[in-house]
């Protein structure tokens, strides 16, 4: 059975999408299969930073109300053998309910190894929905104090997972040895174990214009940290990436 994955943040701007494109593309590289499933309804973007926007027609209500097979509205990426996408709606359905989007989670749970899940921004209606059927979530933060306390608010929305994992983002070489400090105090505020550090990086805007997964232009910066966290996902140990 495959494991439901919410990437989540407190805050709109960490990088979330970016993120679960490359840790997703990296885990299909592994040989899994993954389904990306967009759920910031209304505010859609990781169709974009796959390069799918073009090719993904259907959406997760679309299948989560019956209108569509999974099978057949879940789209493959093209140069990723074993990664698919499920985008969001552009509007909420108001029949769309947390008992239909589990439903639709388990059916995901049979045909794929993974299923992340990426959140709205929030802890809204949205955030809740995205959130309703996870075995485990990442919550995503930059070193600014509004991100981690807003991550520390999210954490506490998910006390009904098991496990909840932090992943640092945009880290400046220059500034990691204050930052040093605040990320410790962000794990310990929020009782998270850290399962990446990814440096900021140029490639990501490259990438998210060029419609390409972050891991897809090779194993550096940004691409290696998502490569990094997709292993630790797999269970590997893998020592945390040293910025410079």
């Amino acid at each position: 059975m495959g494991t439901v994955i919410a990437i989540t943040s407190g805050k709109g701007g960490t990088g979330k999408t970016s993120i679960t494109g490359g840790v997703a593309a990296s885990l299909s590289l592994m040989g899994r299969r993954v389904l990306c499933v967009d759920m910031d309804i209304g505010l859609r973007n990781l169709d974009i930073s796959l390069g799918l926007n073009d090719r993904a027609l259907m959406d997760f209500s679309d299948v989560a109300l019956g209108r569509c097979p999974l099978a057949r509205a879940a789209v493959e990426h093209p140069d990723l053998n074993g990664l698919f996408l499920l985008t969001s709606p552009m509007t909420q359905p108001a029949s769309l309910t947390a008992d239909k989007v589990r439903a639709l989670l388990e059916e995901a749970r049979s045909g794929y190894d993974y299923i992340l899940i990426d959140a709205p921004a929030g802890l809204g209606g949205g955030f809740r929905l995205a959130t309703c059927a996870a075995d485990r979530a990442i919550v995503i933060a930059t070193n600014d104090a509004s991100s981690l306390r807003d991550a520390q608010r999210t954490v506490a929305e998910l006390d009904h997972l098991r496990t909840i994992h932090l992943v640092m983002n945009r880290i400046q070489a220059k500034l990691l040895r204050k930052l040093r400090a605040t990320i410790d105090d962000a794990m310990d505020a929020a009782g998270l174990p850290l399962i990446g550090v990814v440096p900021e990086d140029p490639q990501v805007i490259l990438c998210a214009n060029l419609g390409q997964p972050l891991t897809s232009r090779g194993r550096r910066g940004a691409g290696l940290a998502c490569w990094n966290i997709a292993q630790r996902l797999e269970g590997q140990r893998v020592p945390i990436m040293r910025i410079r």
